[in-house]
């Protein structure tokens, strides 16, 4: 090898390990990243069960009650949307889940599918009033987040509905090689969601309506259908969590879901998804949620205060808000 070809080698290497450098300090989830593995140093010396294997699965599956949606949430939050009806959603699955095989004796499978598909109508018709009236998805969505849980309530009278299948109960309290068969299909939403949002057309459809939606309509997306879509999809995901935290409780029940709303959003902001639309990653929404996860599992361990468990869970939210408002202020500056 000649000195000019060693010297280009050179060159070549260091510019790789330039380039790799620009692109660890410019991605966003560095900072949550350090926050959150301060957060489990912290917590492994505060409490000696944190660190332990069975509490680290139950982290796992507690996550990925929540973050299954939240994966889904942080598709409505780049398309400049949010959907406030999640938790009620998740209710009204169960519940109907209850109703098709514990009063009407439906096989398993086409009930679930049912549910699936039911969810995903009400989410159509929310991303619908969006995209042809006009009305803002919060708006659309409260009415949802208060007529889905009360028509849960009322299917079930409020009760539960037993349902009687070991096989089922294996979806949410199930175990492949240890690992919590709710964190498998955590894992498996990522990735599906994670290929969408990086590697279709659909995905950058949704980075563009959010970034901007009259660009994007005029470049030739459709901008309804990219609404319509992404509400079907966390609609789904709604429903999904909610069959899993039914089988986790071997019953229909209209009482779950409280709050799915509120974790699921916070995971997707504190991961870095801009409120304005056009900006997250879904690697940054799963540190997120394993943040919020880790994060309330400490405070059960260390016994604090379950009134001042939310206060810690509001403040949390509110400076990932700020920090979020302030990067992107920060970024349009420069």
């Amino acid at each position: 090898m000649t000195t000019m070809d060693a010297t280009a080698g050179r060159q070549s290497e260091g510019s790789a390990l330039g380039g790799l450098f620009q692109r660890i300090k410019a991605w966003d989830g560095l900072g949550l990243l350090a926050v959150f593995i301060a957060l489990y140093v912290v917590l492994s010396f505060a409490s000696p069960v944190f660190m332990t294997t069975s509490n680290q699965l139950a982290i796992l599956q507690n996550a990925a009650f929540f973050g299954i949606v939240a994966m889904a949430m942080t598709l409505v939050i780049v398309s400049g949307e949010i959907d406030i009806s999640v938790g009620s959603m998740a209710a009204l699955s169960s519940s109907l889940l209850g109703v098709f095989v514990a009063k009407h004796g439906l096989p398993m499978v086409l009930a679930v599918v049912l549910v699936l598909l039911i969810a995903g109508t009400i989410g159509a018709f929310a991303g619908a009033v969006r995209a042809y009236f006009g009305v803002p998805t919060f708006i659309a969505t409260l009415a949802l987040y208060l007529a889905l849980r009360g028509l849960a309530q009322l299917l079930t009278n409020n009760f539960p509905l037993p349902i009687d299948s070991s096989k089922f109960f294996y979806w949410g309290d199930g175990r492949v090689l240890g690992i919590p068969v709710p964190a498998l299909y955590f894992v498996a939403v990522f990735v599906v969601i994670g290929v969408v949002a990086k590697k279709t057309v659909f995905g950058r459809s949704i980075y563009a309506v959010g970034g901007n939606a009259k660009s994007a309509n005029l470049s030739g997306i459709n901008v309804r259908r990219v609404k319509i879509q992404v509400m079907v999809i966390v609609a789904m995901a709604a429903a999904l969590t909610g069959l899993l935290q039914s089988a986790l409780l071997s019953s229909g029940n209209s009482t779950i879901g409280n709050g799915l709303e509120f974790d699921a959003i916070a995971a997707t902001i504190i991961g870095g998804a801009a409120l304005s639309g056009g900006k997250g990653t879904v690697v940054g929404t799963i540190i997120g949620v394993l943040f919020i996860a880790a994060l309330l599992n400490g405070m059960v361990l260390l016994n604090v205060n379950p009134y001042a468990q939310q206060v810690v869970r509001g403040g949390v939210v509110l400076v990932a808000v700020l920090v979020n408002v302030w990067r992107t202020r920060d970024n349009a500056l420069t």
